[in-house]
């Protein structure tokens, strides 16, 4: 393909792209589409049965985009697949467990990321660097948006992980001393969960409200635990719901796996330091000693060349 045929398809995409959104525009402001529907001049009234939040569409046109994108959504939700890993990060995040529209904000990203390499490639023919394999680019962008987002996902997920790991010891030596104090399981979980600024004390404080709200502290424990999914806590929470099954003393158990917590953290942190040595090596054999070497040799290279000595 010529560089004249690729300017021309790249002007084509630029010009058709402003033409179809102005077409669209256009057609937004027609009477048939701009016209207020029976349900939205009767919806006010009605608030209370069929829109509860007050969330009404601003135009029909604008509620018929939105059946749309969820349906698009919901398509892609199926075709994407993998949602018990999904749901798991989503609850290790601590974001909101809806895999709908986390699959939506990925095709968002995908979405972009295909525009944006569009984009790229015609700003590259239209300056007179225009190839062929150009055309893969905006595909290739939108694969990396669509794993980014995922990334995004399991980054933030392992974050959050790493902090309630972190704070479990903390948070059972804080239980076992208010149990130790006279109190009962359920008032030393408010008052962890109260005091408590972090992540783990957060899913204390939605435990306590749990109880609050009708259900067993052994189901709302469990619930914490499987929703976390986290072996350090999974190993707490399952001693404490034994001990309060069995009438074990709970400030004894909450020490024994506090310092259970505390010895994992130190076997994790060697562990995290062995693989940070071995990385360190790698810009040691690959670029410091390469140096070193040419450094060595370079000056007696450059001497027989010469013909010194």
């Amino acid at each position: 393909m010529s560089a004249l045929a690729l300017n021309d398809a790249a002007f084509a995409v630029l010009f058709g792209s402003a033409l179809g959104l102005g077409v669209c525009l256009l057609v937004s402001l027609a009477p048939r589409w701009g016209a207020v529907s029976l349900s939205q001049r009767i919806g006010p009234y009605l608030r209370d049965i069929t829109d509860p939040q007050g969330i009404t569409p601003s135009s029909p046109s604008a509620g018929q985009i939105g059946e749309l994108w969820n349906a698009f959504k919901s398509r892609f939700a199926r075709l994407a697949g993998g949602d018990l890993s999904l749901v798991r990060r989503l609850r290790q995040a601590g974001k909101p467990v809806d895999t709908t529209a986390f699959r939506g904000r990925q095709l968002v990203w995908s979405v972009g990321g295909l525009f944006f390499g569009a984009a790229l490639v015609v700003l590259l023919v239209l300056s007179g660097r225009g190839s062929v394999s150009l055309g893969a680019v905006p595909i290739l962008a939108a694969f990396a948006g669509f794993f980014a987002c995922d990334f995004m996902l399991t980054r933030a997920a392992n974050a959050r992980v790493a902090r309630i790991e972190e704070e479990v010891p903390t948070v059972l030596e804080f239980l076992a001393l208010c149990l130790a104090a006279g109190e009962g399981i359920l008032d030393s979980l408010r008052r962890v969960g109260n005091a408590g600024a972090g992540d783990f004390s957060a899913e204390i404080r939605t435990v306590v409200v749990s109880v609050g709200t009708g259900s067993s502290l052994s189901e709302s424990l469990a619930r914490l635990s499987r929703s976390l999914e986290i072996p350090a806590t999974s190993r707490a929470i399952d001693q404490l719901i034994s001990a309060i099954d069995r009438g074990a003393p709970l400030a004894q158990v909450l020490h024994a796996q506090a310092l259970d917590s505390r010895e994992q953290a130190k076997r994790s942190l060697i562990e995290r330091a062995g693989k940070k040595e071995i990385q360190m090596l790698v810009p040691l054999v690959f670029l410091i000693l390469p140096l070193s070497v040419l450094f060595a040799v370079f000056p007696g290279i450059f001497m027989l060349r010469l013909g010194i000595g």
